[in-house]
């Protein structure tokens, strides 16, 4: 779900648009092997606004600049894979962890 990467960290996420509520984390869904975070979003999956929500959402969580937060891939899957830059694996797993029982 997290991998250390020069600058930075990449987070693999599981959203869920059209979220009725607000924008959450979930908990962690399991891809086979693959471990990744589920994010509710309450923005559509419609011309990239859910992708927009997940960085402003990211960016917020883990208190970067919007900047920081990048798509690598997935951009039409639910299934996606964002760069954290200037943030650590460490700090990112513990805000995870205290987020998510067990993790």
């Amino acid at each position: 779900m997290i991998r250390a990467v020069a600058g930075g960290v990449t987070l693999a996420v599981r959203a869920l648009p059209g979220a009725r509520k607000k924008t959450a984390i979930l908990g962690v869904y399991c891809e086979g092997e693959k471990a990744r975070l589920k994010i509710a979003v309450q923005a559509p999956a419609v011309e990239g606004r859910a992708n927009s929500a997940l960085v402003e959402f990211l960016a917020e969580t883990f208190g970067l600049p919007k900047n920081a937060v990048v798509l690598v891939s997935g951009e039409l899957s639910r299934s996606k894979v964002f760069l954290l830059n200037g943030v650590t694996a460490e700090r990112v797993q513990g805000l995870i962890g205290a987020w998510i029982p067990g993790k």
